[in-house]
């Protein structure tokens, strides 16, 4: 297979996308002429023109209630945030209509839409440009969370995200925009709500997703070399629809559990994880269920105070080891 990075396979499933279904389009600041902030929609004006890629003006309120609108009326938007932290002044948009409207109207209206963009610290932007809001989502019945960590699985999951009838958030990170995979060439489907088991093991299990996978792999093969330790790492990938089959499938196999992502510890997803574990594998636990997550407090602006402040293979295997 082709070996591609993250933004290119996102392009890819674009493109195939807008190619087989008309309803399609994609809009967002920059997106058009300029092939987007961090050129993940690179050559699709070109290719697709204005009526299908979209140049919006800088109001998220105002983009996300159109393709509300468009998506009510059998259209099938996507929309590029520049920043997930840009979404909270559109939030009434997102959570009220497009999370509630189905609902509302007893399932007469869908709402087929995917709002899309990096939600990650580690890139010294500041506290109001690093939020990761996939809890505040997540929370939201009516809307669906998916956040890939790798480039087939981003490609995949988008595909079925744009064809999906409900408002799913599509969470990226930046700092994956670079890293490449395998992907196959043309159109493919990852299921909503559908973990994968990223690397088997016996002794620990490490539950993750979006850049928090990469560095739980990292860290995994350090505890295996160094400490003889045989580390299970399970990918969610989708975090609404939650494979709670998965995860306790693995904490019954291995009976210990660290969970990381780089979202804050407080209410955070890691917590509502922990809590399924607690309610429905409490049994099969041979230790506590510990966590690494990002440090509770907003994104620190300083790059060397941000390393810090994200999960890192020394905390997590420090953490691991404290399970044994």
């Amino acid at each position: 297979m082709p070996l591609i990075d993250y933004k290119t396979a996102l392009n890819q499933a674009f493109a195939e996308e807008l190619t087989r279904d008309e309803t399609v389009f994609l809009m967002g600041e920059e997106v058009a002429e300029y092939d987007g902030a961090y050129k993940v929609t690179k050559g699709l004006w070109e290719r697709f023109g204005s009526r299908r890629i979209i140049d919006t003006p800088i109001s998220e309120a105002a983009f996300l209630g159109l393709g509300v609108g468009a998506a009510m009326m059998g259209l099938r938007p996507i929309i590029e945030l520049m920043f997930w932290s840009f979404a909270y002044v559109g939030f009434d948009q997102i959570i009220n209509n497009a999370g509630c409207i189905r609902y509302m109207s007893g399932g007469l209206i869908n709402v087929p839409m995917v709002i899309r963009g990096p939600a990650n610290g580690g890139t010294s932007v500041g506290a109001t440009h690093s939020h990761t809001p996939e809890n505040f989502l997540a929370n939201t019945p009516g809307l669906k969370v998916v956040a890939p960590a790798t480039p087939y699985d981003a490609k995949g999951l988008m595909i079925s995200s744009i064809r999906d009838n409900d408002t799913v958030c599509f969470m990226e990170n930046t700092l994956l925009y670079g890293h490449r995979g395998e992907v196959p060439e043309g159109s493919y489907t990852i299921p909503l709500g559908v973990a994968d088991l990223k690397r088997e093991g016996t002794d620990v299990s490490f539950i993750a997703y979006g850049r928090a996978l990469l560095t739980a792999l990292e860290a995994a093969q350090t505890l295996q070399a160094e400490h003889g330790i045989s580390v299970e790492v399970v990918d969610l990938r989708s975090l609404r629809p939650l494979d709670e089959e998965a995860i306790l499938n693995s904490v019954s196999k291995t009976h210990r559990v660290l969970l990381i992502d780089e979202n804050k510890p407080f209410c955070g997803i890691s917590a509502q994880i922990a809590a399924i574990i607690a309610e429905k594998a409490f049994d099969q636990l041979d230790a506590p269920v510990l966590r690494v997550t990002a440090l509770d407090a907003p994104a620190i602006y300083s790059a060397p105070l941000e390393k810090l402040q994200l999960p890192n293979t020394q905390r997590i295997i420090a953490k691991a080891l404290t399970l044994f």
